[in-house]
């Protein structure tokens, strides 16, 4: 038997089918490297328009885990795609270094009680390990970026220009001092921001306390009566039995009902709607002898369980009727709303009693429970409550309750002489802070768009922003205050500035180390060096201010620091993008960003959170030793981010097998393209043939797609969109069909050269759609394509080598459509065919197709190369209603179908069962048509 392989066109590339990503991956990186690639976008980036995605910094601490792998894939799959649309995209990677984990980390290891300057020294050098760790992982993850250098937070540079943006702060009026009940952690002895809080349940002390009237005779006339008649109380109800002792007022609802209840030993005022479940609770029963609103309780005294003083009614529209009585014990400074409260009723902060000091212990001069932790105190309290006949329930509750991110311990609310930002501070100029953010919110873009509706919410009821901390690893607010007045010295812009300079050279110790007298002269003795640290989440929040036009002020837009995007995870609207709105619309009156994007938390495939004890969690440093960067990169375009991202083996290993699907396409192409120089064979649109314009053409109009797509970030579209190209356009129809051309015309012949024309401008656009996802591959592919090109796939724009079908096309995008619906349905039956043992393979087959009038017409335009499409040795058109009994229907309308195995020989070239093989006597096993391809002038198509 002949061997006519030497005459076929078989595929050919040294691009493997087997990916060794976990091998091969490195390598590539090695390759950046050298050819600086991070510096040669930055040099064909000058000119463009610039997209500036500012990276809000990770804390430098621990190895990274899946979620930082998410959200730096994330920002690279943007910052590349952006540079693939024609921008100028800088990549500047940042850390977050100073507060308190890495504090507690080295308090843990060399203990509590180190000099301020070691712990400073050992917290730097800590930070400086944890950067070099977290880098390595990102660099391994196939991130761009100018990792050489990065901004931190505690560079020099950064630590100073954070202090000239406090100082912008204070010159435009928005930074005061003030006693406020503010988040208080015992165990890091300092104030916590919102973002360090988290809840988790804490079974607390539930009590309903008595507080005996004092102004009887007012509390009668209040409720209409003559008189009360008997012992009279109020009802509070609490699970913090340890504010008992600071207890200064109560509160009411203006508009609530109130009532008095008779219960025989004395009379309980309670609201209205809580009476019987109160009397329930206290195992007593009661008659409501009047009623009363809330206002017309306004300012009656009432006295405290156990201490000689009064505790005033006060009016406050927080109190709820969800639980309790009604009426809420206000302690001024261990509550918001209760400090809130009774500053507008004119208490004066020195009038706030605040026992409870920062190690969580009550001052020894507190009677009854000095020096006692506060909770170890409370059995005690309640115990004096029921000692003196105040306690009418005590149980205990299970409830959420805020505890330190850190420590995981409770938190309480205590008051404190803080720094704030004030939200409704009448600045020096314009409008007051919350209305500025609001504003700037409304100006924001948000993706998702809920995330629109949930920062607003966020700054329309916070609170005033407390920026100090008592820690040592932080930025200093190198603040004077008057000993006496409390005042800020007059000149603190002035002198804040030469702390900058200081702080420039030397970092935050110069602050520390600084004798007050160098910058003050002999106002020294007068004033008082603050010794407060900034809230970590102002070192992040001001990177706008000392990173986009400080440490990397080319980063930034001409027109001013304003990133088009900012990008973390959906904690961050009560973060990072809150503080860096508070500090951008202080400063500069706008927010520091024009977009927002929101991703969710990574779980498992059945929605748990990951954890260790749990077994799930999925360590990308693991996943990227087995499948390879890339794989993690298309589980990240190919989940949906704005909801949780679920992530296991099992869907990884999915991942992977539509990576493979992916890279097999490519490497089709390639390999088709074997012996194919583009300057030489590329041929022009109107010499290709119909089938290769159309391919061309449909890859054009998805190319658009994904470009918009890209453009408005919906990477699981991109993932989508690309792999059911390879899938079904492709896979499923046009390289199934152009394998028979493909091989067996002529080397250089016209039908050939039309097929790797179009395979060519197909590799060029694909190579470029997954660059930004799976970045490894796209340029390994780069490196096996034909035909002159630079040094990497990211130095290039979207392709521009494809063409639109003409309008007046004979064979259109609508003739195509129907094309592959038809062969679907004939690909469905030979399948049966083949499951039945009635065909071997689908060339055996002969398939009559009985068709309604115009789908005939539109098949009979392909003449003979319809068998091409169909990829069967013959097709017969008939009409519809000619169909025999045991034509196939089909899901298509208008076509059913009888396929037969052929008798015809088959061809030892081109595998056809064809009624001329063997009619050459030269050639006895082949078809007339493969001898005129490898003797003649070769086959002649036009369709397909």
């Amino acid at each position: 038997m002949t061997d006519y392989k030497a005459t076929l066109n078989l595929p050919s590339t040294a691009f493997p089918m087997k990916a060794g990503l976990p091998q091969r991956e490195p390598e590539i990186l090695q390759r950046w490297d050298s050819i600086e690639l991070y510096r040669k976008l930055r040099e064909i980036g000058e000119g463009r328009p610039k997209f500036v995605l500012h990276d809000g910094p990770p804390y430098a601490n621990g190895s990274i885990h899946i979620g930082h792998a998410l959200n730096k894939i994330l920002k690279d799959i943007i910052t590349r795609s952006k540079t693939l649309s024609g921008y100028d995209a800088p990549y500047v990677p940042g850390w977050d270094c100073h507060g308190l984990p890495i504090e507690h980390k080295v308090e843990t290891t060399f203990g509590k009680n180190q000099p301020a300057d070691l712990t400073r020294e050992r917290c730097r050098t800590y930070a400086t390990e944890q950067v070099a760790e977290q880098k390595a992982g990102f660099v391994r993850l196939g991130v761009l970026g100018e990792w050489d250098n990065p901004y931190l937070t505690m560079n020099f540079a950064n630590e100073a220009g954070e202090i000239r943006a406090l100082a912008r702060m204070v010159e435009n009026g928005f930074v005061f001092k003030g006693l406020k009940p503010v988040n208080f952690c015992f165990d890091c002895g300092s104030a916590l921001a919102e973002a360090e809080v988290e809840y988790q349940d804490k079974k607390s002390d539930a009590i309903d306390v008595a507080f005996p009237v004092e102004d009887a005779d007012k509390l009668a006339a209040a409720f209409g009566l003559a008189s009360l008649g008997k012992p009279t109380a109020v009802v509070i109800w609490t699970t913090t039995p340890w504010t008992i002792p600071a207890n200064q007022a109560l509160n009411v609802h203006p508009e609530f009902t109130y009532a008095l209840v008779d219960t025989g030993e004395r009379l309980l005022l309670l609201a209205e709607e809580l009476v019987e479940s109160s009397l329930l609770r206290y195992g007593l029963q009661g008659e409501i002898v009047a009623r009363a609103p809330g206002a017309a309780l306004e300012l009656i005294n009432f006295r405290h369980p156990f201490y000689p003083r009064l505790s005033p009614v006060y009016l406050a529209e927080y109190v709820e009727l969800g639980a309790g009585t009604g009426v809420v014990h206000s302690a001024p400074a261990y509550g918001e709303d209760d400090f809130r409260t009774c500053k507008q009723y004119g208490m004066h902060n020195d009038d706030i009693l605040n026992p409870v000091q920062s190690n969580g212990v009550y001052a020894e001069s507190l009677p009854l429970f000095g020096g006692q932790f506060i909770w170890k105190a409370n059995p005690n309290i309640v115990a004096k409550l029921d000692e003196v006949g105040a306690l009418l329930k005590h149980e205990v509750i299970s409830h959420s309750y805020m505890h330190c991110w850190r420590h995981k311990t409770p938190l309480v609310y205590r008051a404190t002489a803080q720094w704030f930002v004030g939200m409704d501070k009448q600045p020096k100029q314009g409008a007051t802070l919350r209305e500025r953010s609001l504003a700037a919110i409304e100006q924001t873009a948000f993706v998702p768009a809920w995330g629109q509706a949930r920062l607003h919410s966020m700054i329309a009821g916070r609170p005033d922003w407390c920026i100090s901390r008592q820690r040592n690893w932080g930025v200093p607010i190198p603040f004077f205050t008057h000993k006496e007045s409390g005042e800020l010295h007059p000149r603190t812009a002035e002198l804040m500035e030469e702390v900058a300079k200081r702080v420039e050279q030397e970092g935050i110790e110069a602050w520390f180390k600084l004798d007050a007298a160098e910058l003050l002269g002999d106002e020294a003795a007068d004033y008082d060096k603050s010794r407060d640290t900034l809230d970590v989440w102002f070192d992040s929040g001001t990177t706008h201010w000392h990173v986009l036009r400080g440490s990397h002020a080319g980063l930034g837009h001409a027109s001013g620091p304003v990133a088009d995007l900012y990008l973390e995870g959906s904690d961050q609207h009560r973060g990072w993008f809150h503080s860096s709105l508070l500090t951008g619309c202080a400063i500069d009156g706008h927010a520091p960003y024009k977009q927002l994007l929101t991703h969710g938390f990574t779980v498992d495939e059945q929605g748990r959170k990951q954890s260790k004890s749990l077994g799930n969690v999925v360590a990308p440093q693991k996943v990227i030793d087995s499948l390879g960067a890339d794989v993690l990169r298309l589980w990240v375009a190919s989940t949906d981010y704005s909801g949780e991202m679920a992530v296991s083996e099992q869907i990884l290993q999915r991942s992977s097998d539509a990576y493979r699907r992916i890279r097999n396409t490519a490497r089709f192409l390639l390999s088709n393209l074997s012996g194919f120089d583009p300057a030489q064979h590329l041929l022009a649109d109107e010499q290709l043939i119909a089938l290769d314009r159309w391919a061309i053409d449909r890859t054009l109009l998805l190319q658009r797609e994904i470009e918009e797509a890209y453009d408005s970030y919906r990477f699981l579209n991109v993932y989508q969109k690309v792999h059911n190209f390879c899938v079904q356009e492709l896979g499923g129809f046009y390289l199934d069909i152009i394998k028979d051309r493909q091989y067996t015309t002529g080397a250089d012949s016209l039908p050939r050269r039309s097929c790797q024309t179009a395979l060519y401008h197909i590799a060029e656009a694909l190579v470029r759609w997954i660059a930004p996802i799976l970045s490894f591959t796209a340029d390994e592919i780069w490196q096996y394509l034909p035909g002159e090109r630079n040094e990497s796939v990211m130095l290039n724009t979207w392709y521009q080598g494809l063409s639109e079908l003409p309008a007046a096309a004979e064979l259109d995008r609508a003739f195509w459509d129907r094309v592959m619906a038809v062969k679907a349905a004939v690909n469905k039956e030979l399948e049966n065919q083949r499951a039945a043992k009635t065909i071997g393979g689908n060339l055996q087959a002969e398939v009559t197709l009985y068709a309604e009038d115009s789908l005939a017409a539109d098949l009979a335009r392909l003449g003979d190369e319809l068998r091409f499409v169909l990829i069967t040795s013959a097709v017969q058109l008939a009409p519809l209603a000619s169909a025999p009994d045991d034509a196939v229907a089909s899901e298509l309308s208008g076509l059913k179908l009888v396929v037969r195995k052929t008798a015809h020989a088959k061809c030892g070239r081109c595998w056809h069962h064809l009624p001329d093989v063997g009619s050459d006597p030269a050639h006895p096993e082949i078809c007339g048509r493969c001898v005129d391809n490898i003797e003649g002038v070769g086959e002649v198509r036009r369709y397909a």
